[in-house]
């Protein structure tokens, strides 16, 4: 079937309304406010895919708007203590001096969601385009081969991709220069980085998978402006990950739980591991009498500067977590964002086309930070203590060292299943939720359930005989909000996804053991609806 397209044309074309692509947005037209600048974002709104810690450094957004302390984001806390702890089963003990890393002196804790709502209010003001519940399905290329643009996902169409009676095919957007800010494995961004092989002198890139709630908690129960970081328990000192507690205002604690996602266990659920974590006799006092206000899940980029791929290719840009510039000693990537958008809008401007930026990324600030802690995550493949001392040497030498340890795809780190190894028990808990279902429920994620499912899996018959016998299925484990599910019939088992469920965490697209599975952008709006996340 033919399908005649709307078609729009504009100078510079966003993608993604995260802190690095309103910076972008916001930075092109402080500098030229002439230019048409247009802003796609797959949320119903922005803000409602938004979700991390999240503590920042200011520096960035202090040069962004200089006057955003006037109006400050809805969570927006400044940092009055930190601690770090190393976790065991029923104690902890506290570190007398807080990794430099880690130090949040004059830092502030918000909520990503109500500072990317804040960030499009002052883009919009300034005359961008900002087009929320509109998610670019794929790019488009002109004849020569170079991106000319993405096209929109159609809407109204069935579960078998029928259309219905609402039928609105998706548009064509058309710029001089495309600039992809979809945030950590971004659907399009994927595809760029394999078609113009991006990638083909970094690393593979790693990731970890967050799950964070948000707390209402009794009066007394909150300290305002402490940020706790843990590690160790209830993670095995060969797997990498830990937790944040972020005691905010209004009687409200943020806390999340991260594992690396190149972690061995096939049996590890991140999901029970955060669980058990809030029920240790440090944390559940914080909670205990409160209730969840939201949850939700997200990958992580965590593979650094040895990862990064080549951020530019004719016609686009990478920028921010699209590109991998998340600080994973510092536990921050929202400053990297906002500089990577402002040097990408500070690069178009200049030079009216890509090229150029990735050496201008590498060689100014955002590079040169990324570059002083590489090897500090990769030293965590050696286990928790010979990582903690690597990273301590890393740390005095400031990255002076002349090596540059490697990374590895995550997947590839999957362990197959010894079947005679005893299914580990959950552990009883007291505070809430019960199971992922009852969890997803605070995402208050919505997908209409005859749309076509999102998440495409090459080849089910893997997953009911190799996978099942190799790995047990690790999908309806590893993911946070239950989608996989094999559920077992007259004719035997088959995989059912439930993709009414999905967070957009993209976990089952990284750490799938065969690759098999494909995560694309559902009709427009759907997805979770995050409350000050």
């Amino acid at each position: 079937m033919t399908v005649e397209r709307d078609v729009m044309e504009f100078d510079v074309l966003i993608v993604g309304a995260g802190p690095a692509g309103l910076a972008t947005a916001i930075r092109l037209k402080q500098l030229d406010p002439e230019r048409n600048v247009c802003l796609l974002e797959k949320g119903p709104i922005v803000g409602a895919h938004s979700l991390a810690g999240a503590v920042i450094e200011p520096d960035a957004l202090d040069r962004l708007l200089p006057n955003w302390k006037d109006t400050p984001p809805e969570v927006c806390v400044p940092v009055a203590k930190d601690e770090v702890h190393m976790m065991t089963e029923t104690g902890s003990i506290k570190f007398p001096i807080v990794p430099p890393q880690m130090n949040n002196h004059g830092n502030y804790i918000i909520s990503l969601g109500a500072l990317t709502a804040m960030l499009a209010e002052q883009a919009e003001a300034l005359g961008v385009e900002i087009y929320p519940g509109f998610p670019a399905r794929e790019p488009l290329y002109n004849e020569a081969g170079e991106v000319m643009g993405v096209r929109t996902g159609d809407m109204g169409v069935d579960l078998n991709g029928n259309p219905k009676d609402s039928y609105t095919p998706g548009m064509d957007l058309h710029a001089k220069i495309t600039v992809f800010a979809e945030g950590c494995r971004g659907s399009c961004s994927k595809e760029l980085i394999k078609k113009f092989e991006l990638d083909k002198d970094a690393d593979p890139q790693t990731y970890g998978i967050g799950i964070k709630e948000l707390w209402s908690v009794p009066e007394g129960q909150c300290q305002e402006g402490l940020v706790m970081h843990t590690m160790g328990w209830p993670l095995d000192s060969k797997t990498y990950g830990g937790s944040f507690v972020y005691h905010l205002n209004d009687n409200k604690i943020a806390i999340g739980f991260v594992v690396g996602l190149d972690y061995e266990d096939p049996d590890l659920e991140p999901f029970e591991k955060f669980q058990e974590f809030k029920n240790h006799p440090k944390i559940k006092p914080m909670l205990e009498g409160g209730e969840i206000v939201s949850y939700g899940a997200r990958a992580i980029v965590e593979g650094g500067w040895q990862s990064l791929p080549k951020m530019e290719m004719p016609g686009a840009m990478l920028i921010g977590d699209a590109a991998g510039t998340l600080n994973v000693p510092k536990i921050k990537g929202v400053h990297q964002a906002l500089k990577s958008g402002m040097e990408a809008a500070e690069h178009i401007f200049a030079e009216n086309k890509a090229d150029g930026y990735d050496a201008r990324i590498r060689q100014g600030e955002v590079g040169k930070e990324l570059k002083k802690v590489r090897n500090l995550r990769p030293a965590f493949h050696f286990g928790l203590w010979l990582g903690v001392l690597i990273s301590a040497i890393e740390t005095v030498t400031m990255g002076l060292l002349p090596w540059t340890l490697k990374n590895h795809a995550d997947h590839s780190a999957l362990k197959k299943r010894d079947p005679s190894k005893p299914k580990p028990v959950k552990k009883e808990r007291e505070l809430p939720p019960r199971d992922r279902l009852s969890a997803v429920y605070f995402a208050a994620t919505e997908h209409d359930e005859d749309q076509p499912v999102h998440l495409k899996v090459a080849d089910t018959n893997i997953c009911v005989t190799q996978c099942a016998e190799e790995y047990a299925n690790p999908c309806t484990r590893f993911c946070p909000a239950g989608v996989y599910e094999m559920v077992e019939e007259a004719e035997g088992k088959r995989l059912q996804i439930n993709a009414a469920n999905c967070v957009h965490c993209k976990t089952c697209d990284i750490k799938d053991p065969y690759q098999i599975i494909n995560w694309v952008t559902p009709e427009g709006g759907s997805g979770p609806n995050y409350q000050l996340m």
